[in-house]
């Protein structure tokens, strides 16, 4: 399948000018390919696809050691024996995705040994680092790719690396140069590697194709040789030594705004040491040897699927995003295109809408195209407390010491919410002092039960006479246009408190008193 952006690229290409013959080279599409995107004016057609056949994992590894490898007996098998008529070209493809490749097809590995050419070789790899950002410690990785003989860096910080996020650094590093080199010497990482070490070690099938896109290919190097890429461990030295001190950051995207500045144009033009190299010259005299990419290239992407809820959101890393209407659409299964920074929505290979992810830390947040402005909330978002809780520890000290002891590691409270959420609703039915006294004496006797707070708090009504030392205030005017507020619209539906306990006690003070009167 040609994604949507590909097609429209070659489509958008040949309006341009570019021959058919020229396209075709350079994206590496057929040029029948290219001829019916062209006829089809670069828009996929709709068509119906016929199940698709599934064929368990185990069974093809059984089929493999059986047959010792040979793909042409497996699929005979699979036909004679099990019933399963599937295409030849299709077995290969689970055999390939599952890394059982035809012994007899295995590429040959270079030596490690490598010399310092021009366009021959890059180098990756990656470090952990705690770093202040926002004055707090955090940790992230760095992930540097280094070209060998030019010395160019591409660096960018990851507060989680996987083999997603690996896919979008290089391609991210690689389009920002627009050039590759042969080889990409890493360490024995399993990101990329599926069984082996070194020159022995095997890459996995879906890192083996991503790397052919860009026309390179990965190598191990030897365990506990980690020299073999000193290019890399040099650079790490040089972020910890010449990038980190003396900076400053806010937040992960202003350390990656930063680290991008710092590698590709302050250090690009910087001399290296005892050669005097311009690492910007070097590169402009490499790029003849390098590889130049393509003018265009998919970027990696995940699929993800998600249920439309009632109200048009889907939810996706935490967050909601609103689904814009279309007819048919209503709670349906869409598809979502992970980006390295976007997510697409599509529903039968139509793109719905574009949504910029937010950034590190945003969660529980709703998003909508600009323009937009939904009425409802998705019905599963969470309602945090943490304006409640803040608004609480503001009032003193004791409160705050309170809540410290709540939810310290040794009390169990349940459900953090709504302890918060019943805390709160009984500072707002009592009197500053009086809340403020009931906390004191429950964080005295290790009290935790909201229900008991309210009986305290009756007890110390009673005790402190708090009935006849309120003075009675004058009332302001009141702006009789507050029954048109949001606030109220939102909240005049909401069952009024119970007082009743409070006016029982106010009526047993009065009678008493005019007893003690009398």
């Amino acid at each position: 399948m040609i994604e949507p952006e590909k097609r429209n690229a070659i489509y958008q290409l040949y309006k341009e000018g570019l021959s058919i013959r020229k396209i075709s080279k350079q994206l590496n599409v057929s040029r029948n390919t290219v001829i019916g995107i062209i006829q089809q004016k670069g828009c996929p057609l709709q068509i119906t696809r016929k199940d698709k056949i599934e064929i368990d994992p185990q069974l093809l590894h059984r089929l493999y050691n059986e047959c010792d490898g040979w793909r042409e007996r497996i699929w005979e098998k699979l036909l004679e024996q099990e019933g399963i008529k599937i295409g030849y070209s299709t077995l290969t493809r689970l055999l390939r995705e599952l890394g059982l490749d035809d012994k007899r097809t295995q590429p040959t590995r270079r030596s490690i040994r490598v010399p310092d050419k021009p366009g021959v070789e890059m180098q990756h790899d990656t470090s952990l680092y705690r770093i202040k950002i926002n004055g707090c410690l955090r940790s992230v990785i760095a992930s540097l790719l280094y070209y060998r003989y030019s010395k160019m860096r591409y660096l960018k910080f990851y507060p989680s690396f996987n083999r997603f996020k690996m896919k979008c650094f290089f391609h991210e590093g690689l389009t920002f140069y627009g050039h590759s080199a042969y080889y990409c010497i890493i360490d024995n990482t399993n990101l990329a590697r599926l069984r082996g070490s070194g020159a022995n070690a095997v890459m996995t099938a879906e890192m083996s194709q991503f790397a052919r896109q860009y026309g390179f290919e990965f190598i191990c190097h030897e365990i506990g040789q980690a020299n073999r890429k000193a290019g890399n461990e040099r650079s790490f030295y040089t972020v910890e030594s010449n990038f980190f001190p003396g900076r400053h950051f806010e937040s992960l995207e202003d350390l990656n705004r930063q680290a991008l500045e710092w590698a590709t144009r302050k250090m690009a033009n910087r001399p290296v040491s005892k050669s005097d190299l311009i690492p910007a010259a070097a590169f402009e005299f490499e790029k003849a040897y390098l590889i130049k990419l393509p003018p265009y290239i998919h970027p990696p992407y995940l699929v993800h699927y998600r249920l439309i809820d009632q109200y048009g959101y889907i939810s996706f890393s935490g967050n909601y995003y609103w689904v814009p209407d279309t007819p048919g659409l209503s709670r349906q299964q869409v598809k979502v295109l992970q980006y390295s920074e976007s997510i697409e929505i599509y529903y039968r290979q139509k793109l719905l809408v574009r949504y910029h992810l937010p950034a590190e830390g945003v969660k529980n947040q709703k998003f909508s195209p600009p323009g937009n402005t939904p009425k409802h909330q998705p019905w599963n978002r969470k309602k945090p407390t943490a304006l409640e809780e803040k608004k609480l520890r503001s009032l003193c000290s004791e409160v705050n010491r309170y809540l410290d002891f709540v939810f310290s590691p040794l009390q169990k409270v349940g459900q953090k919410h709504r302890f918060i959420r019943q805390l709160y609703g009984l500072y707002q039915k009592l009197a500053p002092s009086l809340f403020v006294k009931t906390i004191d004496r429950a964080l005295t006797y290790h009290i935790t039960n909201v229900e008991t707070l309210e009986q305290m708090a009756v007890q110390l009504l009673k005790e402190d006479n708090y009935a006849n030392q309120m003075t009675p205030t004058p009332l302001d005017a009141v702006d009789e246009g507050y029954i048109n507020r949001e606030a109220y619209l939102e909240g005049w539906t909401s069952d009024e408190p119970d007082l009743y306990e409070y006016d029982q006690l106010l009526e047993e003070k009065g009678i008493k008193g005019e007893k003690d009167e009398g």
